[in-house]
């Protein structure tokens, strides 16, 4: 609102008389004031849900191949369908589901073969990247992966599987970051959102201890960081990435095809 504006309003009559100057000022700030509090609150209502979506379906709520109950979520979250159904194309484009043109959305299921692939990718960026960090991170970033690696000890000894893959992710994520390569980075993205799924459920191998495994795998990933032994930290990344893929792939077979996906394969 210009000056002239203003003054105007402060010398118009108001339901109750005249306008000050203040109470005109008043009257004009707030359209301009309040319209950025609302874009946060949209912007933030829009991370929870894609946050809580994501954590969802990464925890194992749903089977690969398995539809998305929007209704059951939306009851779940408390929110109406524009907002989850805006997530979940958030959650395609990083290969956590498949969106069914006028059908809803699957959890994408990895086939085994698939998975191994994955991994041994995964496993040749995180070990460039170690190398690369060992070569440009700095005291600071350094610090902030070993604040997160003992809060993921903590965790890990509470037996919070939830706070120790958030450590576990924030951790690969910093030392793909430390790297300082744009593009090795943009590779890794678009690569990790498919197999966050496989991550996890990889810690709930029953046939071994695979989650005590990767905590003492972090340990040396930690200890050869510490000491910018770069050639050490790639081989024991894509080590610690080859022993999580077999055991997410052992995972990923022992979860039945949904009736309507294997009617699909076999037609």
């Amino acid at each position: 609102m210009t000056s002239a504006t203003i003054f105007a309003a402060a010398e118009s009559e108001g339901a109750d008389g005249p306008i000050s100057l203040p109470a005109a000022l008043s009257v004009a700030a707030p359209a301009k004031l309040s319209a950025r509090p609302r874009e946060n609150l949209v912007h933030s209502l829009h991370d929870e849900v894609l946050a809580r979506l994501r954590d969802f379906i990464v925890e194992g709520n749903l089977d690969p191949g398995a539809r998305v109950p929007e209704r059951l979520l939306c009851d779940r979250f408390g929110i109406s369908r524009t907002p989850l159904r805006e997530a979940l194309k958030v959650l395609a484009s990083e290969g956590l589901i498949d969106l069914l043109p006028n059908r809803g959305a699957r959890v994408r299921r990895i086939g085994e073969r698939e998975i191994v692939e994955l991994f041994d990718v995964m496993g040749g960026l995180e070990a460039l990247a170690g190398r690369l960090a060992c070569e440009r991170i700095s005291d600071e970033a350094y610090a902030e992966i070993e604040r997160l690696h003992h809060e993921m000890y903590g965790c890990y000894l509470r037996r919070d599987l939830h706070g120790y893959f958030a450590c576990n992710q924030a951790i690969h994520d910093r030392i793909v970051q430390a790297a300082d390569n744009a593009p090795l980075s943009a590779t890794y993205t678009s690569f990790a959102g498919r197999l966050r799924r496989a991550r996890y459920s990889a810690n709930l191998d029953a046939n071994r201890d695979r989650w005590g495994e990767a905590m003492r795998e972090h340990e040396e990933i930690l200890d050869a960081l510490r000491r910018r032994a770069g050639a050490e930290l790639s081989d024991i990344l894509f080590r610690h990435l080859r022993n999580k893929r077999k055991a997410a792939a052992d995972r990923e077979a022992a979860v039945p095809v949904p009736s309507e996906i294997a009617a699909g394969e076999s037609a």
